[in-house]
């Protein structure tokens, strides 16, 4: 099984595509842009952009979600990516975070989100999908309802028989779909539907077992190969000497990613007393106005303690060992989380040099 490393970065205007080329010079494997409309620009502009900047590395949103975008639009953006790109895309989906909170949503609900994976892969597969189906993802909404009307009522001389995208090209070959989940009802969800699961659980290893086994035998329950459902996590990962400089470092991506487990207050997957005691500060203390940021008032709730357990940080020999320990579980997909927006920007740039340079190699 090959091992990919991907980064994560955002959707900037004119520096999606110059961070795409650069992660490529440096060996990562795939390259991931999130997609929150109020914080970033647009995903798929950046990676149509960061397509035609480079050459080998896979393409993916990091992460969509099931409620901005109707799954036809959804298909339709990143299957052009992956025409564009010669087959490199990777649609990355989870039930939605900060682009939903700046329109003052919540996370869709979890059968909201796996009907939305079940039309998204029929869509990716070129297959239909009823029209009242289709209709309803758009019906559903409070914004919509009572203002469309279904197509029967136009009394057209012919209409579409169902929703499918009709201009995709065999051979460009099928998006993946990468849900990103923490707990087990998304990670079963999951298991049922998608290609791939990339776990935000953190790097500790109990955690990322119970993720591995939960995805298994959701698989397995649905009738379905266990082994045909590839598997990654999100990892921040910061290498530097001084481990306290590297929480420092990573402590706004900590912060969020540590949220994830406890999302609505109760806390997901293997966790000690301290380990809750800390997550569940940090959901009490979120602040969405400085989502990943350093210094933001979520930040003060992590522990060194929690924080060396949750991520990597400190020396590259620890951050090679514990990756390496990570991917011994059959993972076959690392995304790394670097140093957080507002960091030291000469010790950031520093400490991602030193992954690619000193990391990164040791990993092949």
């Amino acid at each position: 099984m090959t091992l990919q490393v991907w980064t994560l970065g955002l959707s900037l205007p004119k520096l999606a595509a110059r961070h795409a080329a650069a992660a490529e010079r440096a060996g990562f494997d795939g390259f991931a842009v999130v997609d929150s409309q109020n914080l970033a620009g647009d995903c798929y502009v950046a990676l149509a952009l960061a397509a035609h900047a480079t050459t080998r590395i896979r393409l993916a949103t990091g992460v969509t979600n099931p409620l901005t975008r109707h799954p036809a639009v959804t298909a339709s953006a990143i299957a052009a990516v992956h025409a564009e790109s010669g087959g490199r895309a990777v649609l990355g989906i989870g039930r939605g975070d900060s682009a939903l909170a700046h329109l003052g949503l919540a996370p869709a609900p979890v059968a909201v989100f796996e009907r939305y994976l079940s039309h998204l892969q029929s869509y990716l597969r070129g297959q239909g999908i009823p029209l009242e189906e289709a209709a309803s993802h758009l019906l559903n909404h409070a914004s919509h309802a009572g203002n469309n009307r279904p197509i029967d009522t136009l009394r057209l001389a012919g209409a579409p028989p169902d929703s499918r995208l009709h201009w995709l090209r065999p051979g460009d070959g099928k998006v993946s779909l990468d849900v990103a989940a923490t707990g087990p009802k998304v990670i079963a969800a999951a298991a049922r539907h998608a290609d791939s699961i990339t776990f935000a659980v953190g790097a500790d290893i109990e955690r990322l077992k119970w993720a591995i086994d939960t995805a298994r035998a959701a698989r397995t329950a649905a009738g379905l190969d266990p082994d045909t459902l590839a598997l990654g996590a999100y990892l921040n990962v910061v290498a530097h000497p001084d481990a306290s400089a590297a929480l420092r470092l990573a402590e706004g991506g900590v912060a969020s990613f540590a949220r994830f487990s406890v999302m609505h207050g109760k806390v997901q997957g293997p966790a000690g007393d301290g380990e809750r005691d800390v997550l569940t500060r940090v959901h009490q203390a979120y602040d969405m106005r400085h989502h990943t940021m350093s210094g933001a008032p979520q930040t003060r709730q992590l522990t060194r303690e929690f924080a060396e357990r949750f991520a990597i940080l400190g020396p590259t020999g620890e951050c090679v060992r514990r990756l390496r320990e990570i991917a011994a579980l059959g993972l076959s997909k690392l995304m790394i989380i670097g140093p957080s927006a507002g960091a030291d920007a000469g010790e950031a740039t520093a400490a991602m040099a030193r992954f690619a340079t000193d990391v990164l190699p040791a990993l092949r």
